[in-house]
């Protein structure tokens, strides 16, 4: 009794995954590999009027050991550039997200439903939130938070109705096609049922 007791509690105690909500931590693994490859292409491609100008230098400089040692700094600054700005890129974009979709699943924990609200709400909140940790004057911040709330309901409004549309869609397709397998094992279990209730009466007979 004990044991049933205990399994019943540590089911009740589950919450169940509301439809439309994302894992907050597939979201932000994926977020952080985004930035970090957007970080590092912003990265090379401003590179390149850099190397032009290197390549300048070794036009005008006719020491073999110089153009050598110019080639290595510049590959060294490059690299540094590169992986410098696929860091940076991954951390603010795996923060962001991070903090999206954990005020996401939390508005939709406390609230019991996942709807638009709840995203336009994470949306504006995690908005004026990275505005208001810009660097700036107090007024500039404010400012940045007042347009980044509002910027990130008017944003995520919309795209969050489609994507809960979506996956309504979604869903009810998955139920169509459910409906029919359903059938054919009712059919196939009544099937079953009546070629036994046919054995029993000839054992009995």
């Amino acid at each position: 009794m004990e044991a049933t007791e205990k399994s019943e509690e540590t089911v009740s105690n589950v919450t169940k995954k509301l439809p439309g909500t994302v894992n907050w931590g597939t979201a932000t693994t994926i977020a952080v590999f985004a930035g970090m490859f957007y970080g590092g292409s912003k990265e090379a491609a401003a590179s390149v009027s850099k190397d032009a100008e290197v390549t300048l230098k070794l036009g005008s400089t006719p020491d073999k050991r110089e153009q050598y040692r110019l080639i290595r700094d510049a590959m060294e600054k490059r690299f540094i550039r590169v992986t410098r700005g696929s860091i940076v890129g991954g951390v603010r974009l795996g923060m962001f997200t991070a903090a999206f979709y954990g005020l996401q699943n939390l508005l939709a924990e406390k609230r019991g439903v996942h709807d638009v609200f709840n995203v336009a709400a994470a949306g504006s909140a995690t908005a004026a939130t990275f505005g208001l940790i810009l660097p700036g004057s107090l007024k500039w911040r404010a400012r940045n938070v007042a347009m980044g709330a509002v910027l990130g309901a008017a944003f995520c409004f919309p795209l969050g109705w489609l994507h809960l549309k979506l996956v309504e869609k979604a869903n009810e397709g998955n139920e169509a096609l459910a409906y029919p397998s359903a059938i054919q094992k009712g059919e196939s279990k009544s099937g079953v049922g009546a070629a036994i209730e046919r054995l029993e009466e000839s054992l009995n007979k």
